[in-house]
């Protein structure tokens, strides 16, 4: 186990927020939106909000699950605002977005887990910003292949369900996810739709082996998977599992060869790698070396 006051040199990031920095802030929250950039303590939020983009959260900010890994609150109370689609479109419009994420709580409490609300979204960004490209970050709607459905065929450019961690440390992790559920919905988004690229990631430093890491790249790989992103765990409070080891830079460079000597089109590996970090950038450079 690591101390968590004491971090190497490589996580010691330094980054002054630039002037878009408060303007970005300022519209979210006049909008009445929220983002996993702030709810989930992303230590990316400074650069990104900075260069005038933010990976929107809808359906609120308090989740069904509690998963021992994730910062956001949990807890929903109520049902999501059916105006938040409309009003994130437009933040994006404001925030001249080319490239739009948008993830959610999970929401088990809602008819098929929320789903209506993603295909909602992606349609009302359709709308306002015709030639935006839209990747969402699903969870895993407790495997209902309808709610799957209803998001694949309101045609993101890119789907991303994240694995999260190795199948051992799921009933410590993620105690109310199924690791071959989260795989069978990779696979069934390819099934439904095969145009639209699948993404997944995981965070290293929670106790996994290497061998677990080249099962789970192995796994993705074959459910058709083309985008990885992987990255450190940092914990978000005292609260949540500890950090197991931070993982040098350098093992992140092996990784990606390794990965990418799997067939995934691009690979995004770095201590401070999360799953929307320079999405733009990575979804072209997958894209381009189709």
């Amino acid at each position: 186990m690591t101390d968590e006051t004491f971090r190497p040199h490589w996580l010691n990031k330094r980054f002054s927020p630039g002037a878009d920095y408060s303007g970005v802030e300022k519209l979210i929250s006049h909008q009445q939106l929220h983002t996993v950039c702030q709810e989930a303590k992303c230590p990316n939020i400074w650069e990104c909000f900075s260069k005038h983009t933010a990976t929107f959260m809808i359906m609120g900010d308090r989740c069904t699950r509690n998963c021992r890994f994730c910062g956001v609150e949990h807890g929903p109370v109520g049902l999501p605002d059916p105006a938040e689609p409309e009003r994130l479109a437009d933040a994006a419009f404001q925030m001249n977005l080319k490239y739009i994420v948008v993830t959610s709580v999970t929401r088990d409490d809602l008819p098929f887990g929320g789903a209506g609300f993603f295909a909602e979204t992606i349609r009302a960004i359709r709308r306002k910003i015709p030639d935006a490209r839209v990747e969402v970050l699903i969870p895993d709607f407790q495997g209902e292949h309808q709610a799957l459905e209803m998001v694949v065929f309101a045609k993101p450019d890119v789907l991303n369900h994240n694995i999260e961690t190795v199948p051992r440390l799921y009933p410590e992790a993620r105690p109310e996810a199924d690791y071959h559920q989260s795989i069978e919905l990779l696979v069934n988004a390819r099934f439904f739709d095969a145009t639209i690229p699948t993404k997944s990631g995981l965070m290293l430093g929670l106790g996994e082996t290497d061998d677990e890491v080249r099962q789970v790249l192995g796994n993705l790989a074959d459910a058709g998977c083309s985008i990885l992103t992987l990255g450190q765990y940092l914990q978000p409070t005292q609260s949540h599992l500890p950090v197991k080891r931070y993982i040098p830079p350098e093992e992140y460079d092996q990784w990606r060869e390794i990965a990418l000597d799997m067939g995934f089109a691009e690979v995004s590996a770095g201590p401070f790698v999360r799953s929307s970090y320079h999405a733009k950038e990575v979804f072209q450079s997958a894209v381009a070396g189709r």
